[in-house]
């Protein structure tokens, strides 16, 4: 990977037919702005749903992607990570969900926040229910997450510089079990309200 990636790096065929990738950037940039304003206008009780996941996609995505809030349809190789087969999604959203949740309800204090919140951004891309767009979504849902547990949005990703490398190789690590770096970087972001 470069550190400089500013876009969505395989643009599978838009719906706009789009092929200068600084307009994909910021048709993507502006999708994904959308969905976080959606996500900061919700209820901080509501709970969190396969729709609303399936919703916040569709908002970041519609402009360009017909696939936008579906769920993934084919098989996907994310770097060494290889996600579950995609009929085994719709399943395990369900188990995520009712995790979170529950972790959700649970949180007493700083360390069962910052571990329910590695759960909702980690256990979501492990996952990998769309086709694409999976990490952002991602983050949308862990700052969701963040918001009803009482805390600031996190910037945990920066898509220049070491702050993104540092992000991979957290993620990296998480994909073999070591969770310390995801954590060290939450903790890190964690600002009450």
């Amino acid at each position: 990977m470069t550190g400089n990636t500013n876009w969505t790096p395989s643009p599978e065929g838009n719906k706009l037919n789009i092929s200068d990738f600084d307009q994909i950037n910021q048709i993507e940039a502006k999708g994904i702005a959308l969905a976080e304003l959606y996500v900061f206008e919700l209820d901080s009780e509501i709970k969190i749903t396969t729709q609303l996941i399936l919703e916040i996609h569709r908002i970041a995505f519609e402009e360009l992607y017909d696939w936008a809030g579906s769920w993934r349809l084919s098989d996907v190789v994310v770097g060494q990570l290889l996600p579950p087969a995609p009929n085994m999604v719709l399943q395990l959203m369900y188990q995520f969900l009712d995790h979170l949740n529950y972790k959700i309800e649970n949180c007493a204090d700083e360390p069962s926040v910052v571990d329910c919140l590695i759960y909702s951004h980690y256990e979501f891309v492990r996952i990998h229910p769309f086709n694409n767009g999976n990490g952002r979504t991602g983050r949308i849902l862990m700052n969701l997450v963040a918001m009803q547990l009482g805390y600031q949005p996190i910037d945990l990703y920066h898509r220049e510089g070491d702050a993104r490398k540092i992000y991979i190789n957290a993620m990296k690590e998480a994909d073999k079990g070591n969770e310390k770096p995801l954590a060290d970087l939450i903790r890190k972001e964690l600002i009450a309200f």
